[in-house]
């Protein structure tokens, strides 16, 4: 019960990031790496905010304008520069591990003793584990709700018709670089978020806390989408959540195995190779059923 309750709290954290992730991957169809910069960024911010003395929420609401500012630079050179998306994610990711060393000054920083959101809610009695449900929880339902009234707008609808179909938009007149611009902002933006609510129930930014974040949020995208298909916006969103909910699950049973730490990268690899090569393999074993129900 313990590991559940774990994972469920952890997975509601880090599905903030998978929909940033969503929106890039799936909305744009482009692939950012934009994630593994945005998302210590976040962390940076939020922390050194915090042990200056700045309240946790605006702090989490800086990092939210931080990654906003990391996605339109992505968003920039890619759409102005004419850069390759890939390229553009290498690129800002690597001027952001020198940004956030300047930002927090060292290879790290400690929230041991500062308030935080998780621990403002702990001074009302309520356990730690709790806590991060209840932040996770609220900040997870504000995002989605967020996001469903923007995408059911016009400029929403034209960064979702950006991604279907480019020619088409500007055909319609949809200026598709602002567009493109608009969603790696918001994704980043989310990225950053979900970066200092990390930090914060964690206890600390680390430098290299972004290693491996796009393997997470494609694994949590991924897994919700072979559980659940054919699903409107808003569902979609939610079982992206369900799908970090799960992937958390697994990690947190594979740790029970006596799996070393270092090795956890590997097995999220393998999570998200297995969670991508799902669909091929359904389609594969329909087609075998078939011919072998014409055969008889």
């Amino acid at each position: 019960m313990d590991i559940i309750l774990s994972s469920i709290s952890q997975g509601l954290l880090w599905s903030i990031m998978a929909i940033g992730v969503y929106l890039t991957f799936r909305i744009l169809d482009i692939a950012d790496l934009t994630a593994e910069g945005s998302f210590p960024l976040g962390a940076a911010i939020c922390s050194v905010a915090i042990v200056s003395g700045i309240s946790p929420l605006v702090a989490s609401l800086m990092a939210l304008g931080g990654g906003m500012i990391a996605g339109v630079v992505s968003g920039l050179l890619h759409t102005k520069l004419k850069i390759p998306a890939l390229l553009t994610g290498i690129l800002t990711m690597t001027a952001l591990y020198s940004i956030n060393l300047r930002i927090l000054g060292k290879a790290n920083v400690t929230l041991l003793g500062q308030d935080t959101l998780m621990r403002t809610l702990q001074s009302y009695g309520l356990e730690n584990r709790l806590a991060v449900l209840i932040v996770g929880g609220v900040a997870v339902a504000l995002v989605i709700l967020v996001l469903y009234l923007f995408f059911s707008t016009e400029i929403g609808l034209a960064i979702r018709s950006t991604g279907d179909n480019e020619a088409m938009s500007e055909a319609n007149g949809i200026h598709t670089n602002t567009m493109k611009i608009l969603g790696y902002m918001l994704s980043n933006g989310l990225i950053s978020l979900s970066g200092a609510l990390i930090a914060q129930n964690n206890g600390y930014a680390d430098i290299s806390m972004g290693i491996g974040t796009i393997v997470i949020g494609l694994a949590s995208v991924i897994i919700g989408e072979v559980i659940f298909h054919r699903l409107s916006f808003a569902k979609r969103l939610v079982t992206i959540a369900i799908g970090s909910v799960v992937y958390r699950l697994i990690i947190d049973l594979v740790l029970q195995l006596n799996v070393e730490p270092q090795d956890i990268k590997l097995f999220s690899a393998i999570i998200l190779a297995i969670a991508l090569s799902t669909p091929l393999i359904k389609k594969k074993s329909k087609r075998v059923s078939t011919k072998g129900a014409k055969v008889r």
